[in-house]
């Protein structure tokens, strides 16, 4: 294939091949336990044996969380076993199309490189895979069949020194070979760069994924081959933009397009790039009361007792807010909640408190995966 983009037409089955990937627990222990990706990849898994797609070109790795038992064959999702498909198993394989589906932790390390962490990753040693090294192995010689590809990944994106590792990531590039211009290469991420992707535990899915099967159900008579990406992603946006505007989620998907013709992502707009807690700051300095230290001191004081007498104080109007939610998210996220009733009750104009809002659900989400993962 060189020249203009596949056309559309009616992908052989048999020439389809998929890596399927859904980790919920880990060897670092119940802390990084994420009820939802093993269940989210059985449904795609789903989508494709429907589809026609033989069950041997299904290459399914789980790490469910019990008591979910899937009935359905599936390898490990270590480390090694993963690495191993695709260094030497899936570059081998006879065919046109590649789908890949991730679900589990991520991290986005100070290369830019979005690491996916592996079922045996533990506190002391969090083995992943690194997906853009991945990306560039099969988009070259090393893989000379799939070359149409689109990568679906559920994974968050939050920044590794944000996360303040004791021990670091441990580099793990894959071998890449000579780059071509023969593969037509999509890549949908769930989260956009410094963000968490949401779950949702009780209902043991990715929001991203949910909204992503849906989707692709909608497009059944196109499977197995792959969708046309930019339209997709589209339809995802749409979606993502009402979780976001519902108070659901803070996450920003994007895509990445890579053909003979062009490369380029496509991302929505925003405005420039804060930390979960520059942002938080900013939306608690937005109200004007915050200048008087007495004042300041009247929303500390509705706080619970047993919460305000651990608070550090500074006379700097923006020092003593950074620390007063430092604090409070340190000891628990979920306090950070009772300072907003706090704010809200004292000036609740509404663009200022859909802000706070805002800022404090990803500051809190921020903290719950740090917790996790550090």
């Amino acid at each position: 294939m060189t020249g203009a983009e596949p056309p559309v037409r009616r992908q052989d089955p048999a020439r389809v091949h998929a890596l399927i990937v859904g980790i919920e627990k880990y060897d670092a222990g119940v802390a990084w336990d994420l009820p939802g990706p093993a269940r989210d990849a059985l449904a795609f898994h789903r989508l494709l044996s429907d589809a026609g797609v033989p069950e041997s070109q299904l290459h399914l790795y789980l790490a469910p969380l019990p008591p979910f038992a899937p009935d359905t064959p599936y390898r490990p999702a270590d480390h090694a076993t993963l690495r191993r498909a695709l260094v030497r198993e899936l570059p081998a394989a006879q065919g046109d199309v590649l789908w890949v589906w991730w679900g589990g932790h991520g991290v986005l390390d100070r290369a830019e490189h979005l690491r996916l962490l592996c079922s045996d990753a533990t506190v002391g040693d969090k083995v992943a895979l690194d997906l853009d090294s991945a990306l560039a192995r099969f988009a070259g010689d090393a893989v000379p069949g799939l070359r149409e590809q689109l990568w679906l990944v559920d994974a968050c994106e939050t920044f590794e020194e944000a996360l303040a590792f004791r021990v670091p990531l441990p580099a793990d590039a894959l071998p890449v070979g000579q780059r071509n211009l023969a593969h037509w290469q999509s890549t949908l991420r769930a989260a956009g760069r410094g963000r968490a992707a949401a779950n949702d535990p009780v209902r043991a899915t990715g929001l991203f994924s949910e909204v992503l099967l849906d989707l692709l159900r909608d497009r059944a008579a196109v499977l197995p081959g792959l969708p046309d990406p930019e339209e997709l992603f589209s339809a995802v946006r749409v979606r993502m933009d009402t979780l976001r505007e519902a108070g659901r989620t803070l996450q920003q998907p994007e895509i990445r397009l890579q053909s003979p013709q062009r490369t380029e992502t496509l991302a929505p707009a925003e405005g420039r790039t804060l930390s979960a807690l520059g942002r938080a700051v900013d939306a608690l300095m937005a109200y004007p009361w915050t200048a008087d230290p007495v004042e300041r001191q009247a929303v500390v004081g509705a706080l619970d007792p047993r919460v305000r007498g651990t608070l550090p104080r500074h006379h700097r109007a923006r020092t003593d807010v950074t620390a007063i939610l430092t604090a409070l998210g340190r000891r628990r996220p979920e306090d950070l909640w009772e300072l907003f009733d706090a704010v809200v009750t004292l000036d609740d104009d509404p663009d200022r408190r859909a802000e706070l809002a805002d800022a404090l659900l990803e500051f809190g989400a921020f903290l719950t995966q740090r917790r996790r993962l550090g």
